[in-house]
């Protein structure tokens, strides 16, 4: 049996119905903090794009670059695209990522993979037989 997702004791529909005072009221301090204090002007161009693209649901994804906002519950469902300092990611909300913020989900950084040495790299290089 599939259990049920649940934020606090409350379901997604219950959460979606409510008013954004009231779920604030169940966020950490710090995402309650962030959101009561500073609502940049690309969080608020964002929640509008959210919000038009949930009413109209057209495939579309939204591209942002603003990876510290925090995930409502209207955002469940939706494809967002999230720059990770070089490309925007595709990141589809599910209902467990409702009060992280959108840059936990996205990596910025890769695994280094070092080359072969060759000619020049280093002095114990010059050894390295070049077949």
């Amino acid at each position: 049996m599939v259990q049920e997702f649940k934020y606090r004791g409350y379901n997604i529909d219950q959460l979606n119905a409510m008013s954004i005072e009231q779920f604030l009221q169940l966020l950490p301090s710090r995402q309650r903090r962030s959101l009561n204090r500073n609502i940049s002007e690309e969080k608020r161009k964002l929640l509008a794009e959210l919000r038009q693209e949930k009413e109209k649901s057209s495939d579309k994804p939204i591209c942002t670059h603003t990876r510290d906002m925090i995930i409502l519950p209207y955002f469940v469902g939706l494809t967002i695209r999230v720059h990770n300092g070089k490309e925007f990611i595709a990141l589809e909300i599910e209902p467990q990522m409702v009060g992280h913020y959108l840059g936990e989900y996205i990596i910025t950084n890769k695994k280094v993979v070092h080359g072969t040495p060759g000619i020049g790299a280093s002095r114990s290089s010059l050894y390295v037989p070049l077949k």
